[in-house]
């Protein structure tokens, strides 16, 4: 590569691809939200010619596309080894997975064609490109599964791993989630709070949340939540250090229940700000809540 200027400060190059209908688009709008300099559907060919002349003065993120008339696996990989070569850059790869089940349904409900099968059923091309990627996927320094994500779903995600100051510091992330829906993905640790006293048993309190006082306090007054609240703070502001000295820069905690409606929404609710008040950089989400929210339509 030529013309580039040598600065001491490290130039930071984000690519993004994976597989089409994954939400790609989604990610790279949003990185650009956070800062990054973003260019969508970027030809391998001229990433030459994006690094060349001035150093780069923010993060670039490059969203690369199998459907570019020149993208090949080889050249992928072949870039990215010779980028990662040169120390006055630092080059990340984000890969977006998804189930091949999702992906046809994507298709389906919009109507598209897959660029790899554009005159067979979707299918065909999900399984091709499946294939194709896999060795770039293995090269990811950050890896997405979106099967389950709604298009907010995929911000957070990108926000809670690329938002300024995220980087050299640990970021803790807390999130309630229903049992009946399965536990959420990538998560390090999961408490199970079904144990404690249910509001959806009482008439009053069933239309409500976690958010709610009503339902906070019927949740806090059960004989048992105190002593477990207390144990599990302690165990997380102990470990949190030791993660962060090992050098894991996240932390994803979630806390579910039968529903994700009541009991999980609020020991979330609790725990992220009893950890945000030792000063540690917190983020909150309720999954079954946000996606009551999409279904109904309210934003």
């Amino acid at each position: 590569m030529t013309g580039r200027e040598n600065t001491d400060t490290k130039g930071r190059i984000l690519f993004v691809t994976g597989a089409s209908g994954a939400g790609r688009s989604t990610a790279t709008n949003a990185l650009e939200d956070l800062g990054f300099e973003s260019i969508a559907n970027l030809p391998l060919s001229l990433v030459d010619l994006v690094l060349t002349g001035r150093p780069l003065n923010r993060p670039l993120a490059l969203g690369i596309d199998v459907r570019n008339r020149d993208f090949s696996i080889e050249g992928m990989l072949s870039l990215l080894h010779y980028l990662r070569a040169d120390e006055s850059l630092e080059v990340e790869l984000l890969f977006l997975d998804c189930r091949t089940d999702v992906l046809v349904r994507r298709y389906s409900e919009t109507r598209r064609r897959h660029p790899l099968a554009p005159t067979e059923a979707p299918v065909v091309g999900i399984e091709r490109e499946t294939e194709l990627i896999m060795p770039v996927r293995e090269q990811a320094d950050f890896l997405i599964d979106t099967s389950d994500m709604t298009p907010h779903d995929l911000r957070a995600e990108i926000e809670r791993l690329f938002a300024k100051g995220a980087r050299g510091r640990m970021t803790v992330s807390v999130e309630s989630f229903s049992f009946k829906r399965g536990l959420p993905r990538g998560v390090d640790m999961v408490f199970d709070v079904r144990f404690l006293a249910n509001p959806h048993w009482e008439t009053s309190l069933r239309p409500g949340t976690g958010l709610d006082p009503a339902v906070a306090a019927f949740v806090e007054r059960d004989e048992r939540f105190a002593d477990f609240f207390t144990r599990v703070v302690d165990l997380i502001r102990s470990l949190i250090p030791a993660y962060k000295d090992e050098g894991k820069t996240s932390l994803a905690i979630a806390i579910g229940c039968t529903g994700g409606q009541h009991r999980s929404v609020f020991v979330a609710e609790k725990l992220a700000n009893a950890l945000a008040e030792k000063g540690w950089q917190v983020s909150t989400r309720h999954r079954e809540l946000e996606r009551r929210d999409h279904l109904s339509g309210r934003t």
